[in-house]
């Protein structure tokens, strides 16, 4: 893990710590500070190991349930325990191509038993079988695990166009949902509102003509009698003679610029009449029947 160096003193820095040798064989950690040796003695300082937290990024590539092939990047943060400094620095040549190793190998043995979307769901999972493999072995060689992260999942980028299309399409499929729902609602408001408008039309029309039909029987009334001799029909006859030549004034004074053929003649004014009368005749029994 390093060379010896026989002095007769060393410094070890902060987050450090020292491993002494007696006669070639390990003899004591050496703690931060100023320490003695004595070469005399066979001791000798072989070594100073780190106890910072170390990162290691792990590339893994491999396949899925659903054969499709990622690539995994995993983060490792471990550190060398300061009481077993003396295994970590015998035991392990190169620990971090230990650590990679046993990452491989976790990986390798769960993510083929999980789908893509599975993986994604579940990447702690993975990251927490790795841990535990990872404290059981590196412990015994002096080195603790910190934390292990599931950096990234990167599937083939064919994957990853499929994946995005598809989600576009539900996307697409759900908007298409609620836009139709949406223009459903907007037909049922205007027919209702269509419904209403032309319920309360005909509401005014009934009121507009019972109106005239009322303010005509008054007419006849009071013209009947304040001139003798004189019969409502004769009087009916008389007012609708008046409104027509009045309808025909208002159709000549309009300022639209529009021809209307209308039949013009006694018989003609006659049948009006009568009209006019058999309606007033309605009312008056419908109201009579109310």
């Amino acid at each position: 893990m390093g060379n010896a160096n026989c002095v007769f003193c060393g410094c070890i820095e902060q987050a450090s710590v020292g491993v002494v040798e007696k006669w070639g064989r390990f003899d004591r950690l050496a703690e931060p500070g100023l320490n003695f040796f004595n070469p005399f003695a066979g001791e000798c300082l072989s070594g100073i190991l780190s106890t910072r937290i170390s990162s290691l990024d792990v590339k893994i590539e491999t396949k899925t349930k659903d054969n499709v092939f990622v690539h995994l990047v995993c983060s490792i943060q471990y550190r060398v325990i300061r009481q077993n400094a003396d295994d970590a620095f015998y035991e392990l040549q190169n620990p971090k191509e230990q650590i990679q190793a046993y990452v491989f190998d976790v990986v390798r043995a769960h993510v083929p038993k999980m789908n893509l979307d599975e993986l994604f769901e579940q990447k702690d999972e993975v990251a927490k079988a790795v841990l535990e493999e990872l404290e059981k072995v590196m412990g015994a060689y002096g080195y603790n695990i910190e934390h292990i992260l599931m950096v990234d999942i990167i599937p083939d980028a064919s994957v990853r166009k499929a994946m995005n299309e598809i989600n576009a399409a539900q996307r697409m499929q759900l908007a298409s949902v609620y836009k139709g729902e949406a223009e459903k609602i907007l037909q049922v408001k205007k027919a209702e509102a269509e419904a209403e408008a032309k319920y309360l039309g005909g509401v005014g029309v009934a009121r507009q003509r019972q109106a005239i039909t009322d303010g005509l029987r008054e007419n006849i009334l009071n013209f009947s009698h304040k001139v003798e001799g004189t019969s409502a029909k004769e009087v009916m006859d008389l007012i609708m003679i008046t409104q027509y030549f009045d309808t025909i004034k208002d159709l000549g004074n309009s300022s639209k610029n529009t021809t209307v053929f209308i039949p013009h003649g006694p018989g003609h004014v006659r049948d009006i009449g009568d009209q006019i009368r058999n309606g007033l005749m309605e009312a008056a029994s419908a109201q009579v029947a109310e």
